[in-house]
């Protein structure tokens, strides 16, 4: 069963995978809304976010400023999306993959999914941890357990590699 966050909280359904490609995730409510409920939205002349109506950020600096109100919040998506960003250098940030594990650890210990999946791939190729398999594949066992599609696949070929 997939997870809660993996529906739309607008029309219920499940976004279909990969949901980077049919979904946007709004800073505004750190919610995922799905292609078709902005498209609806969009099309009934709702120029703002389609769950919450915040108008939409207009620039990175506005995006950021939304991202980090969540983040004071304690809301472990935007913890996650704050990590993201500081590990690939976006919004305006200075790439910092040290900060970004920190905000990833602290995603996945208030319940994020997806932070627990990013910190598997992390201790997975090592660069920025130390490269740990045993402590990749936990990480990717709890956010299986909890319906992560990425992180059964990457237990899925770990077990092949075995070959079981």
């Amino acid at each position: 069963e997939r997870p809660e966050g993996d529906f739309c909280p607008i029309c219920t359904l499940p976004i279909p995978l990969p949901m980077n490609e049919h979904s946007a995730l709004n800073a505004c409510c750190m919610k995922r809304i799905c292609a078709g409920c902005h498209f609806a939205a969009q099309k009934r002349g709702i120029d703002d976010c389609p769950f919450c109506r915040t108008p939409l950020p207009d620039s990175d600096a506005d995006m950021l400023a939304m991202t980090r109100a969540r983040v004071a919040k304690k809301d472990p998506t935007a913890i996650l999306t704050l990590g993201q960003k500081y590990f690939f250098g976006d919004l305006g940030l200075q790439k910092d993959m040290k900060k970004s594990i920190e905000l990833l650890t602290e995603a996945a210990e208030l319940g994020s999914i997806e932070a627990l999946y990013c910190l598997g791939l992390e201790y997975s190729k090592g660069g920025v941890v130390q490269r740990d398999e045993v402590k990749a594949a936990e990480f990717w066992t709890k956010a299986a357990m909890e319906g992560h599609a990425g992180s059964r696949h990457n237990l899925g070929c770990i077990e092949a590699e075995k070959g079981n």
